[in-house]
């Protein structure tokens, strides 16, 4: 609830704004003063689910997750991809960052999740709230494994 002094700074300021700054700045009722957000600034629970990683290792979102390139393994706060992580992130670009891979995605203003298609063979969730990541790296050449890889000794 506004308090009335709240009000007529409000009013004040608002007041003497040509209409089209006004409501941009002050608003028209809706986002904020209703309630909730705009669409841009509200945040959705996105899981990040890397626990098909093996063997088990950290990762990190840039500037929501602790970083990964601490010194020290053992007092390490990024996540672990032995188990899944819960994030609240707003729209925008975001970037999925381990040891071996790394990748941009982006949280869209309803919620979802959206990647490169070329991503497909590795990453999981597109269109949904979780992402998974299957691989610790990508292979080249349109995602079949190198030949170099299937050598005998």
């Amino acid at each position: 609830m506004r308090t009335a002094s709240f009000m007529r700074h409000h009013a004040l300021i608002c007041g003497g704004l040509p209409v089209v700054l006004a409501v941009l700045l002050c608003g028209t009722g809706t986002g904020w003063s209703s309630g909730q957000p705009p669409a841009h600034l509200k945040e959705h629970v996105i899981t990040i689910d890397a626990t098909k990683l093996v063997p088990a290792s950290w990762w990190q979102v840039p500037g929501v997750t602790p970083s990964i390139w601490a010194s020290d393994p053992e007092s390490l706060d990024a996540p672990k991809t032995s188990e899944r992580r819960d994030l609240q992130l707003k729209p925008g670009a975001y970037k999925f960052i381990s040891f071996t891979f790394d990748f941009p995605f982006t949280v869209t203003l309803n919620g979802t999740l959206e990647f490169a298609t070329s991503l497909d063979q590795c990453i999981d969730g597109r269109g949904t709230h979780t992402l998974v990541v299957r691989c610790k790296r990508m292979y080249p050449h349109g995602g079949e494994r190198d030949n170099y890889y299937d050598q005998k000794p």
